[in-house]
Order: C-alpha cells, then structure tokens, then sequence
C-alpha cells in the first residue's frame, strides 16, 4: 500500500478504518479521503475458534486502529468491512461465509456499537472490484467486471464507481455459472460450474488426478506446461477455455468496457492473458469485445474496497 505523509504534517486530517478478513488473515488501514494509506497491519483471522471469536477479533483489530489514529494526531470517520460469503449490504448483516462460520451476524450494528462510527459492511470481492474499478486497472472506464479467479471464481459488476449487490446480496457469483454440463462436481452441488473447472484450485486438483501426482497446484501445471509437458498444457488449455466460456458469459450479460482479472491465477502473466484473449475474441459475434488486463492493486484491493465503502456511507454516491 501506498504510505501516506509523514506523521508530523498529518494532524488533523480525517482518515477511515478499513479491514478486509478473510478465512485466514486481515488486511488492516488507516485510509485518507484520496485513498492513500496512513497505516497498514495485519493479523490472523482465527476461523477455527468459531465466529464469535472472530467477531470479537474483527471489533478488536478496527478499535485498536481507530485508537492509534487519534494517538497520531487523525480522526477516524467511518469504519469499512469487507468480508466472503453472502452480505446483506444494506442491513449491515453478514447473511453467510462458510470461511468463517456467520450466519446472520449483525456486524454493522456491532461495530457502530463498540467503535461508535458510521460503519459500512461489504462483499470482499465486491469491495476488491470498487477499488479495482476507481483506484486501479479499471479506472478510466465506466463499466468494469472484475473477476477474481483464486481459490474459486468471484465477480462485481461496477458501473460509474458503483458495485451491483444484487436482490439478496449474492450478485457477481460468475464461478457458478454452467460451463460444462457434464464436468466435475462443484463445491455448490451442482456439476459443471465454471469454478469447478478453471478456478486455481481445480487446475491443481485436475492435473493431480491424471497425473498421479498429489498435493500439484496450478503454478506446476503453468510452469510444466511452459517446459512443454503435455498433459499440463492439455489442462491449462482446457482451463483457459472454459474460463474464456465464462467471461463471454459475461460480457454478454453486462457488455463492459473492461475485464480486470485478479487471484492467484493472474501470476501466470502472458501464459494466461495471451490464450485467454484470443478465446475470448473467439466467442465475441456481436457483442464488443471487452479489454482484458490484470488487477493492479494485489491483494491490498479488499482493504482499499473496504476503505472506499466506509467514505461512501460518510458521503454516499
């Protein structure tokens, strides 16, 4: 992240508490109205203590920010959550997440509680597409789909600096779209979801059932693909294809300017985007086809996201 001015000449200013939590850790800040960072941390999350204790973890961690910024001198404004699962944007409510046990956790009202500041909660990945959208590789355009493409596959849809939630809070779920009708099962239940199928955790998972090799991950198959093993190009392309299926899927429901990719996968560089273009190209007939560029902002842009949402709910869009 990007830090700030020095603490000296930073008195005064007015900041926002941002926290990104994941299954396994948080990335925390201290965030200016520009988006530049004062102060980043990070600390783990503990899903296996149960979500209590990770709500208690999450009030903690944004107390103990919103402390430091007044012992620097700054005020705390707002404070943004981003958080996986099913979030209830507009009660505040994180609806489910199987990564960290909620279900139905009020966590707005929980932390305005406790912090006594504006809170806003969010999607994780709906809050890595704001920040991707206004503050990275999708900055100079309008209409952005970004697509996080890890351990599964995520989306948000963000039109002039606004990310879709959707009628129940469950909008941009692209990894669950059908690609393949008779493929592999999807953690969701159904069979064929283009999660199942191109996702960092289903290349690896593939490549280990034909090759015997257990415990393989999708930076082998890359990196045996590009020394020329044929079975991982066989299934690095298969993967690409079906990714490129799910993208067009896309561009044919919300017809974007630009494409931003982010997750593990995106570290495969040209050996992803040069393929994935030209099936992608491939597929468009009538519809534009969309530009098509890497996340810029790493794994910094849920925190940023978060940020973003808690100066929105101050001054709303």
């Amino acid at each position: 992240m990007t830090a700030g001015p020095p603490a000296a000449s930073r008195v005064g200013e007015s900041v926002v508490v941002a926290l990104d939590v994941g299954g396994t850790g948080m990335k925390c800040a201290l965030v200016r109205p520009d988006g530049t960072v004062v102060h980043a941390e990070r600390h783990p999350t503990g899903a296996d203590r149960g979500p209590d204790a990770v709500v208690d973890t999450i009030l903690d961690v944004a107390e103990g920010l919103a402390d430091r910024a007044r012992a620097d001198g700054l005020t705390p404004r707002a404070l943004g959550v981003a958080v996986p699962g099913v979030i209830d944007e507009a009660a505040g409510v994180a609806v489910w997440s199987a990564n960290l046990g909620f279900r139905d956790v009020p966590l707005r009202k929980l932390a305005t509680e406790r912090l006594g500041l504006p809170t806003a909660l969010g999607h994780d990945v709906r809050a890595g597409g704001l920040a991707e959208a206004r503050l990275g590789a999708g900055h100079d355009t309008r209409h952005v789909l970004f697509v996080a493409v890890g351990t599964g596959i995520a989306a948000a849809h963000v039109v002039d600096g606004s990310a879709a939630v959707g009628a129940h809070g469950a909008a941009g779920e692209i990894g669950h779209i059908l690609v393949r009708p008779h493929g592999p099962r999807c953690g969701c239940g159904r069979v064929g979801c283009l999660e199942a199928v191109a996702s960092a955790a289903a290349i690896g998972r593939r490549y280990a059932e034909l090759s015997g090799l257990p415990g393989s991950t999708a930076a082998d198959v890359v990196e045996r693909a590009v020394a020329g093993e044929e079975l991982a190009r066989e299934v690095w392309s298969s993967a690409v294809e079906a990714l490129a299926d799910g993208l067009a899927t896309g561009q044919a429901l919300f017809d974007v300017q630009t494409m931003v990719l982010g997750g593990g996968l995106v570290r495969a560089g040209r050996h992803l985007f040069d393929p994935l273009r030209t099936a992608l190209r491939e597929r468009m007939t009538f519809h534009r086809e969309p530009r098509l560029v890497a996340a810029t902002l790493g794994d910094e842009a849920g925190c940023l996201g978060a940020a973003l949402l808690a100066l929105d709910s101050l001054e709303p869009r």
